[in-house]
Order: structure tokens, then sequence, then C-alpha cells
């Protein structure tokens, strides 16, 4: 006998430990209401976690209307169906039967429609369970008569209360109802969404602040000290020659305007390449914040995946990493700044690194990845006219001293000497500062207008991967539909496999759980959904228990592996649950003549709740949706009574419903 547990690895994308896997929760489901909704609106939620599966909650929404004053036909039949839904007849207490029983005297009460005549088939269906099947043929009929949608409602959520001919008499429509439904509103190609995290927002780094106040503050003092210093030497050459002074002054102001032209552009253009090649070094190391793989070495697992995936045309994946490695190295470190924050795991940022990846590869493929680094590089023309322009600034200088010295005497070419080390030095601090100040307004205007693109490109692309995944994501409807579906399939295979009618059968359930590896989601008040689940289907026959179990692929309802199990009822011997808050639930089956064997109801999911949740809640809906309540107390009356528990339980015995009125 296999209990499903022996697949115990973890994916990578979802798993941290054996007994708990990661998930994602959206925040898609209808608001559960405040305490001042009214009765109204607590009576459509209701409806709403009927039909996603969750008829705990549904009773409850659905009771509190009814008991402020909202009650008809309509609202009467979905308690009807919450009351029942996942349940067997035994399973209801004596106040709910009295609570039905005082609700079938309340039909005659409602308005003419069809909602009362739905309602008066369910009650009417309540009667047949311990009517001879030959007696059934009158509610039948009551039955096919209702509109499909309807009709299906109710054999969906009577399905653990009908049994034998009534059953039987139904289920081959049933049938091909799954059938037709099981692949429906293209399931194979959107389930992977419910299982998506809800992308984080676009980011990018924004400017950095200007630099420029400091610059701007001592540039006044730099540049009259290199005026009035320059000044005196100018004065002192015009005195000793007027007219070669003249003219070498003239040619120091032209190559020194050449110099500060083509200088500026290229010491902006060097100090930039040397900035970004400075940016986003980030050592390779793991993150010291987290156990295990740090985020940043999560993302660049990511980049590299991608950027493997997104390959330009002539490159393979592995020359393509290699040639992208430092552009890569960069935008690690870029999404690791953005991103870095706590309970953000990178699932939620793929869609931008796929995006950059992307946009890498076309730009590449456009001529335009390595743009910036060509407009890094200033031409060499204007490299040669700047050095040029300053060695004639430096001979014109000579020139001038030269000049002073060939008309003054000694004392003087001193003061000149000293003149001409204090331009060029007064000069050199005042070009220094005046290129740092404009170089940083304009640095901090480009990368202001870049910074904007990004984020808008990086919006859009934001955009376009939400309304995708928005407009792909299956409702919580569509889900519970397939799954039943499958469920439905399932039984009818073993059913045929077993030669077995519903007539044959006591009671039977189904417990559905999470087969390892697996992704899951839920939204927001609702249960997991998982990616793979493992079915195990209990029939209970004159004979004995039959259990058969198998592993489903739910994208696609490929089936895994499958074991089959049979025992008496006095081989079961005892049942119990375990809850262990950081693993999940346990059910444990002990049978005489083996080893005891556990199953994994359900992972653990404290860490994946939204604040205003309750973990007691979340649990009860997740068992509830499992089929857990009813297969525990099922085998568990199997496991204290035995055979006795047949005399109870059979179909035949069951005590009668009776209509009010």
């Amino acid at each position: 006998m296999n209990d499903g547990s022996s697949v115990t690895h973890n994916s990578a994308a979802y798993g941290s430990t054996v007994g708990m896997q990661a998930g994602v929760v959206h925040n898609a489901h209808v608001s559960i209401g405040h305490q001042d909704a009214s009765p109204q609106e607590k009576y459509k939620v209701g409806v709403r976690f009927l039909e996603d599966g969750v008829p705990s909650r549904a009773r409850d929404l659905i009771s509190d209307a009814i008991a402020n004053g909202y009650d008809n036909a309509e609202v009467r039949f979905h308690w009807v169906l919450a009351m029942l839904s996942g349940r067997a007849y035994d399973d209801l207490s004596t106040e709910e039967l009295q609570r039905l029983h005082r609700a079938s005297g309340l039909v005659r009460t409602y308005a003419e429609g069809e909602w009362k005549d739905t309602l008066r088939v369910a009650f009417e269906l309540l009667e047949m369970l311990s009517t001879p099947d030959g007696e059934t043929g009158r509610v039948l009929e009551r039955l096919r008569a209702l509109s499909p949608s309807l009709r299906d409602t109710i054999l969906h959520h009577f399905d653990l209360v009908l049994t034998g001919g009534l059953k039987d008499s139904l289920w081959a429509e049933r049938r091909e109802r799954a059938e037709a439904a099981r692949f429906g509103n293209d399931r194979v190609q959107r389930v992977w969404a419910y299982f998506e995290p809800d992308p984080i927002g676009p980011r990018a780094l924004p400017p950095r602040p200007s630099a420029a106040a400091a610059a701007q503050a001592t540039l006044p003092v730099r540049v009259g000290l290199f005026l009035a210093v320059t000044a005196f030497l100018c004065i002192l050459s015009l005195i000793a020659d007027p007219a070669a002074a003249a003219i070498e002054l003239l040619v120091a102001l032209g190559a020194g305007l050449t110099a500060t032209h083509f200088g500026c552009r290229w010491w902006y253009q060097e100090h930039q390449l040397k900035t970004k090649n400075r940016m986003f070094q980030v050592p390779h190391t793991r993150d010291p914040a987290s156990p295990g793989e740090g985020f940043t070495n999560s993302v660049r697992h990511s980049f590299d995946h991608y950027f493997s995936t997104r390959v330009p045309y002539g490159f393979t994946p592995h020359e393509w990493l290699g040639h992208t490695v430092h552009i890569r190295n960069s935008l690690v470190s870029e999404i690791a700044v953005l991103y870095r924050e706590s309970r953000i795991s990178v699932d939620r940022v793929n869609w931008l690194i796929r995006y950059l990846a992307e946009d890498t590869r076309d730009r590449y493929s456009k001529g335009t990845l390595f743009d910036s680094r060509h407009q890094g590089q200033t031409p060499a023309a204007a490299k040669a006219l700047c050095v040029v322009a300053l060695v004639a600034l430096g001979i014109t200088t000579l020139a001038l001293l030269g000049t002073v010295a060939s008309s003054v005497g000694a004392s003087q070419m001193v003061l000149a000497i000293l003149a001409v080390v204090g331009t060029v030095w007064s000069g050199r601090a005042a070009a220094s500062s005046w290129l740092e100040a404009r170089g940083e307004e304009r640095r901090l205007a480009e990368e202001t207008q870049e910074y904007q693109e990004r984020l808008a490109a990086r919006q859009a692309a934001y955009q376009n991967w939400k309304s995708f995944l928005d407009a792909t994501r299956p409702s919580e409807q569509e889900m519970e539909t397939w799954l039943t579906c499958d469920k439905t399939l399932f039984i009818d295979e073993v059913l045929r496999h077993y030669q077995l009618t519903w007539r044959d059968l006591i009671t039977h359930t189904i417990l559905v759980t999470p087969a390892r590896p697996y992704k899951r989601g839920r939204v927001k008040g609702g249960p997991w959904r998982y990616s793979r689940y493992s079915f195990r289907l209990f029939l209970v026959t004159q004979g004995g228990v039959r259990e058969i179990s198998s592993e489903f692929d739910f994208t696609d309802a490929r089936r895994g592996n499958r074991q089959r199990s049979n025992y008496r009822f006095d081989a079961l011997s005892s049942v119990q649950v375990t809850e262990r808050s950081e693993v999940g639930y346990d059910l444990e089956l002990v049978l005489t003549n083996g080893p005891a064997r556990n199953i994994r109801v359900k992972d653990a999911d404290t860490h994946h709740l939204a604040p205003d949740e309750n973990a007691q809640e979340i649990a009860e809906i997740d068992l509830n949706s499992a089929g857990f309540i009813h297969t525990f107390r099922l085998l568990e009356g199997i496991a204290a009574d035995g055979k006795g528990w047949i005399e109870r339980n059979n179909p035949d015995n069951l005590p009668s419903f009776h209509a009010a009125g």
C-alpha cells in the first residue's frame, strides 16, 4: 500500500523545507464583508464561497443573512446547498436536521417561481433517501425538468447525500457533463496562471543626487583668483612688448576656448565611463540576511535562466551568457538593490527579469545594445584638437613669460614666474570646479531622462504582463469545476474497474491532498489549490473497504502512480489526526495487519496568511475543501464500531426526512 507520501522533493522555486512548500495568495476573492455589511451583501458573498467550494463559510454567511431578515426561495435554496455540500446525511447534527425540517415548512410561504420549484425539489430529494428505488421516479422527473445549471448545482452539492438507485439513475448524465466540462474554458493553457504570483510593481534606480553644491561653492573664489593672476601676467607682458603680447594673448585665448570646448566633453564622458564601471559591482556572495540562497543569488539564477532562453540569432546560450556577463552583473545588482525587502520572493520580480532579458536580446539584434558605450567615447579628432589647444596654450604661456623677461629686471622676472605658476594652478583649480559643477548638472539631467524612460518602459511591460495574467488566470469557480470533474471521472473509473454500481455501496468518500512536488495558490479567504493532487477514494461496501489512490497533474489531468488496497471493517483498528503548526495536518491509519500509514492532508500555511486572516479558520476551510472532515468521521466510525457501523449507516436504515407542511 502506498499513501502517497514517498515523494518528498521540493521544487526549486517553491520549497524551503520538506514539510512546507511556498505558495501564492491572490487578492482576487470577493470581499468577505465587514460587520456592518448588509444581509444582501453577505448572501452574495456566501453564494460565491459556495460556488468556489467553501461551503462552511457559505453556511455562516447565508445563515447570518437569513437571521437578519433576508429570506426568500433563492436564499433558502442556497442555504440548503451549503448545509449539505460535502456532507453525508449522517454528518448532520440533530439541530441541523431540525433546522432543515423547519425550513421545509417555509417553502409554501415563498413566491411562486423557478427558485421555489427548485427548493421544493431539493427537499423532495431529501425525503427520497429512505424511499425504495422504485418510488423515486416522480422526483427524478421533477429534477430533470429543472434548468441544466440548477440541476447540476443540486447534484454537485448533494453528492454525498444521494445514494443507491437514486444516484445510479443520474450518474451517467453527470459523468457525461464532467467529460464535457473537464477541459473547458481552455484549462490546459490557463491553469499555470493560477499559481503565478501577483507581480510586484515596476521600479528603476532614481538619479543619484547632485554633488555640484561643493564645487559651486568653491568656484567663485577659484575663478576670481585665476582672473586676478592672469590679469597681472597680461599687464606685465603688455608693458614689456605690447605688440607681441597682444598676439600671444589672442592665441592663448583661442587655445583656451578650444581646449575648454573639446576638453569639457572629453572630461565628462571619461568621468561617466569610470563612474559606470564602478557602479553595481556587488560581490558574488550569498545574501547574509537570510538562510540558504539569498535574494541576490535567486535574482542571479533567474537572470541566468532567462538570458539563456532569450538568445539572439547566431549565439548559443553559453556564448550569449559569456557575452553579456557584465550586463547581467549590472542588472542583478540593480534588481537586488531595488527589491531587497522582507518577504519578497524572486517569483514576483521574474516578470521584470524576463523583460530585461528580452530587451537586451532585442537591442543586440537592432545593434543598439552597446550604444551607451559608444556614446561614451569622444571622437579622436576632438581629442586631438583638445591636446593641440593645450599644447598651444602651454607654448603661448612660455612665450608670454619670455616677452616679460626680455624687458624687465630680475625682481620683475620673479613676479612674472610666480604669476605664470599662479595662473596655471588657479586655472586648473577653477577648471576642475567648473567641470564638476557643469558635469553634475548635465549628469542629473541625463539620468533623470533615462530614469523616466526606463520606468515608463517597465511600467508598460508590467501592465502588459499583469493584464495578460489577469485575463489568463482561472477564476475560483473554474478551478473548483475542473477539480470536481476530475473527481467525478476518477470515481467513475474506479466503479467501472470494480464493476460496482451505487446500489452496491453503503457510502463513499474522497480525500484530496497535495502531491509533491507541487505549486500552490489560493485567493484571500479561500482554500489552497495545488498543481498536483493525490486523490484517495474510499468505497464502503458490505464486504469491507476498498481504498484507491492516484496522483493527478491538475494542468492536464494526467494520472500518475495508482495504488489499490482492500481491508475488512475489523482490519481498521484506529484513525487519528496530528496537527503541527509548522508542518501541517497528518491523518494516521492503523491497520491490524500492517504498519501505520501517515497521509499528509495539508501543509502548514502560517507564513502565507494575510494580516487579517485567521489561521484556524483558513485551516478549517482547507480541511473541508479536501473532504477531510467527512473522511475522518467515516473512518473513525468504522475503526470504532467495525461491522456494527454498517447497521447504523446502511442507506436502507437511514432515518426518514419528512418535509414540514
